[in-house]
């Protein structure tokens, strides 16, 4: 047991998973790192050693495959070969063929589809009647942007949904033998959807990210990781920042400020959609400020809570309130160094754009009942956030 502050943070409770910001706050307070037993890590709570650990090269994703090996490989498949689980140079190799289609340049080519797919959404929603603003327009738009972007046809659209979010729960803390179970299926029926993809793409290139891909060196795992990767990320930022942010903004009365940029990094920062991300030392490491710093021996693993290092009041004035117009905003939201999420353009210009054309289209929108949330930790979102059109 290392002779290190500890904590006994329970990161699955109802409660804790609820609202973690009250617990953030008195263990950031108690000190900036400590070794969760339970976990067999460190998390890590302030926000300049969550950055210095993420920046730091001598922590790395060290994927391991997780057993049983046989009955997980679809899941092992995907997550070994993609770019978020390795580092340089194989970081490198895996991120560069995909890089380019998220330059700033291609994104601001999709604004206006952006803006056209915002605008179709919108019309099919009933004015006159309460909705569910996640599941008829948050979620579809990025769904069918990053859809549209890689080259996956529309009927599929439903499918991703589903299959991103059964994958996405084993990250969490513990997963049930039910959620893991639904992870392998959909790894199965994901890639089995990209193998088709790709090699139809190599017979009738397309203009889409898919045929970009499959030119490349990477090999047909490799591609296939990669799709899916892009698919998931490309989307649950979006969908689950949207959804926290708005609740933030409905709950407090609040609208987009003059500048809606600004307004959807407060969005970030205030409920981060990724509250943990974990790497592992590949040498000795001291961590944290002075005097209150652990060492890190080689194989022992670090978690930074991106979400309390965004409400560290060392770096950001009133934490616990959502400034519409915060500036400056140095959020992690998105994280640092060599893993910054490459989606981070495309979801940012989403979001600039879909937040704005709700309340233009609804402006005296209101909660019409308490939000449902998906009820996890790593990856914080609703489920369910149904609005009226009209306060109340």
């Amino acid at each position: 047991m290392p002779s290190v502050p500890t904590t006994s943070l329970d990161l699955g409770s109802s409660a804790f998973v609820e609202d973690p910001y009250p617990a953030f706050d008195q263990e950031r307070a108690a000190h900036p790192v400590a070794w969760h037993e339970g976990l067999g890590l460190y998390l890590v709570f302030d926000h300049a050693t969550v950055g210095a650990v993420q920046r730091e090269r001598r922590f790395g994703r060290l994927w391991t495959d997780r057993e049983p090996a046989d009955y997980l490989e679809p899941f092992n498949l995907l997550h070994r070969n993609q770019m978020m689980e390795n580092e340089p140079p194989e970081h490198t190799r895996l991120r560069r063929p995909v890089a380019a289609a998220f330059a700033r340049g291609h994104i601001e080519r999709l604004r206006p589809r952006v803006r056209e797919l915002a605008a179709g959404l919108l019309d099919e929603i009933d004015p006159a009647a309460d909705f569910d603003v996640i599941s008829a327009y948050a979620e579809p738009l990025p769904v069918l942007v990053i859809a549209e972007l890689l080259g996956v046809p529309v009927e599929h659209v439903p499918s991703l949904r589903t299959w991103s979010q059964a994958i996405v729960r084993v990250y969490e803390p513990n997963p049930s033998e039910v959620v893991v179970e639904e992870a392998v299926r959909a790894s199965e029926e994901f890639a089995a959807l990209v193998r088709d993809l790709a090699a139809a793409r190599r017979i009738t290139p397309a203009d889409d990210l898919i045929t970009d891909l499959v030119a490349t060196e990477l090999n047909d795992d490799e591609v296939v990781a990669a799709v899916v990767l892009l698919l998931n990320a490309g989307h649950e930022a979006s969908v689950n920042v949207f959804g926290n942010g708005l609740v933030a903004m409905l709950e407090r009365g609040l609208r987009p400020g003059d500048d809606v940029a600004a307004t959807v990094e407060e969005m970030l920062r205030f409920d981060s959609a990724l509250q943990l991300f974990e790497r592992t030392a590949t040498e000795q490491i001291t961590i944290g400020p002075e005097g209150r710093s652990v060492v890190v021996e080689p194989g022992e693993r670090v978690a930074v809570l991106l979400g309390s290092a965004n409400r560290d009041p060392a770096v950001f004035d009133r934490p616990g309130e959502f400034l519409v117009d915060r500036s400056p905003n140095p959020h992690v939201a998105f994280g640092v160094g060599v893993h910054f999420c490459l989606g981070a353009p495309l979801a940012r210009m989403e979001l600039v754009e879909s937040v704005p054309a709700l309340f233009g289209r609804y402006p005296d929108l209101a909660l019409a009942g308490p939000p449902v949330s998906r009820g996890t930790f790593v990856l914080r979102g609703y489920d369910q956030v149904r609005v009226t059109p009209s306060a109340r």
